[in-house]
């Protein structure tokens, strides 16, 4: 039976119904792109459930989104919680909406008990966290942190060909502002993202909520792959110079490699050029994703692929969170739900990471995943472990904002 006020429960069921039709995609998962229309009704949704608190809205200078309660210029540096709300193609329901939605239903809960916070709080929503149109992850927090350029960030093209620059345009957005914005993030004194598992650890250790700890090193590389195009009716099988079939030898190579290293590597998408039924493939362009517990196997899988000349899109170095405040919010855990409260480390990137790089006090809170399937329709949480997880985030929120009721 949760602890929490029948109206934060009520709230947060009749918000994932509200949310459930957004971007859905035909094929049963989410298609809710950076700055495409579902992103942009997002971003209206979480410019209204602001305003419905009496929120202050605040826009930084990345297109990440901020509801603060408190002014953290005049008071100093606040706490903030939350996600993203843009998914990966096809992807699930859980992966950032989750983050956001908890921490509206923990300011929610706190108003309802009553807390009179020491210190300012804000609700975050960070733009193009999957880099699931524009292929860098994490690129509004990037942007805000001065790891992305705003020169090359403007300079990414989606699938269609379509620019950051141009999609901002036609979202009504100017691009001579884009860039680091070094005032809000200096307003982050603490940051504490809740997430759905992208595993089955909690799963397996048979609780609700986990504290994460540290995010794996992990990178996305560019390979080019070029071949001679033809007619697929008339050339001959060995006077062809396939570039798909060389593509297929990479992706192999890149299987084995990551088995002979004891890392997880990925081709999760290919651009064939000119891509016709009748044509044989002159270019094929593949994004190559590295990830593994340390980066010296990262490192030893790009070794072995070298010969490729794979091209860094980005790349994170192992995060390990903040130690003292990950204590923190497992004792916070701990008199929320009783224990154990698992420590996890993850191969999944988040925010939380890049904020962490840049010196930001950072930790996360994991909500169970039953199927462990992530990125996928599949994903999945459960309403009372999601509900484990608002009452996690609470009591951490208050241990962290000094607060009193």
């Amino acid at each position: 039976m949760s602890g929490l006020a029948p109206d934060t429960t009520a709230w947060f069921r009749s918000t994932w119904r509200d949310l459930a039709p957004v971007g859905r995609a035909s094929g049963g998962g989410y298609q809710r792109l950076a700055w495409s229309e579902p992103d942009l009704q997002l971003r209206e949704w979480f410019a209204h459930q602001a305003q419905a608190r009496g929120l202050d809205l605040v826009e930084d200078r990345a297109g990440n989104q901020w509801a603060w309660w408190g002014d953290p210029d005049a008071a100093g540096p606040g706490v903030v919680s939350g996600s993203h709300l843009d998914s990966v193609p096809g992807g699930g329901a859980f992966d950032g909406p989750l983050g956001v939605v908890s921490a509206f239903a923990a300011f929610d809960e706190l108003r309802a008990r009553g807390v009179r916070p020491r210190r300012p709080f804000a609700v975050a929503c960070f733009t193009e966290e999957e880099g699931g149109r524009f292929g860098v992850a994490c690129a509004g927090s990037r942007l805000l942190t001065g790891a992305l350029t705003p020169e090359r960030a403007l300079g990414l093209r989606d699938g269609d060909g379509t620019s950051l620059a141009e999609a901002l345009t036609a979202a009504g957005r100017r691009t001579d502002t884009l860039g680091p914005d070094p005032q809000a993030l200096a307003r982050v004194g603490a940051f504490v993202e809740l997430h759905v598992e992208q595993g089955r650890g909690l799963v397996h250790q048979g609780v609700p909520v986990g504290v994460g700890r540290e995010i794996w090193p992990h990178g996305r590389w560019r390979v080019e792959l070029r071949g001679r195009g033809d007619h697929a009716g008339t050339t001959p099988l060995a006077d062809r110079d396939d570039a798909v079939l060389a593509a297929a030898v990479f992706v192999q190579r890149v299987r084995e490699a990551a088995e002979r290293v004891g890392a997880l590597a990925t081709v999760g998408r290919l651009v064939v050029e000119p891509n016709g039924v009748n044509a044989i493939a002159s270019q094929v362009t593949a994004w190559l994703d590295v990830r593994a517990q340390d980066e010296a196997r990262v490192h030893e899988v790009l070794a072995l692929l070298d010969s490729y000349a794979p091209a860094v899109e980005s790349w994170t170095s192992a995060t390990v969170l903040d130690a003292d405040l990950a204590d923190r919010v497992s004792a916070a855990v701990v008199d929320a739900l009783g224990g154990p409260v698992p420590s996890l480390a993850t191969g999944a990137g988040h925010d939380s990471g890049i904020l962490a790089a840049a010196g930001v006090p950072t930790a996360m809170l994991f909500v169970r995943n039953p199927t462990g399937i992530s990125h996928d329709p599949a994903e999945d949480a459960d309403e009372a472990d999601c509900l484990a997880g608002v009452e996690a985030l609470t009591a951490t929120l208050t241990r962290l904002l000094g607060a009193s009721g």
